[in-house]
C-alpha cells in the first residue's frame, strides 16, 4: 500500500512539474516584448510619452493665444470707447445743409481764342 502511495505521489509530482512547465512557456511568450502584451505595453507607453508632450505644448500654446486674445480685446475695448466719445462730440456740431455744394461750372474755354 505504500508503493502505491508514493507511486501516485510521484505522478502528481511529476504532473505539477509539467504544468508549471507549460505555463512557464506561456507566461514567457505573454510577456515577450515583440508580440505578446509585453510589447502593447511598450507601445503604449511610448504612445503616452509622446502625447503629454504634445498637451504640455498644446497647453503653452492655448496660454499664449489666450494672453493675446486679453490684449487685442483690451485694445479693442480702448477703441470703442474712443469712438463713442467721438459720436458723442459730433452730436454737438451744428447740422450742415442736406444738399451737397455745387461745383463751380468751368468757362467756355472751348470757344476762347488760343492768343488770350
Amino acid at each position: 500500500m505504500d508503493l502505491i502511495a508514493d507511486i501516485l505521489l510521484v505522478a502528481g509530482a511529476l504532473g505539477a512539474g509539467f504544468y508549471c512547465f507549460i505555463l512557464s512557456r506561456r507566461l514567457t511568450r505573454f510577456t515577450d516584448l515583440e508580440n505578446g502584451v509585453g510589447g502593447a505595453v511598450a507601445v503604449l507607453s511610448a504612445q503616452v510619452d509622446d502625447l503629454t508632450k504634445t498637451l504640455s505644448a498644446a497647453q503653452a500654446s492655448a496660454g499664449h493665444s489666450s494672453k493675446s486674445l486679453e490684449e487685442l480685446t483690451a485694445r479693442a475695448e480702448d477703441v470703442a470707447r474712443r469712438l463713442e466719445l467721438h459720436v458723442a462730440s459730433m452730436h454737438d456740431l451744428p447740422q450742415q445743409a442736406a444738399e451737397p455744394p455745387q461745383k463751380p461750372q468751368p468757362d467756355n474755354v472751348f470757344f476762347r481764342h488760343p492768343r488770350n
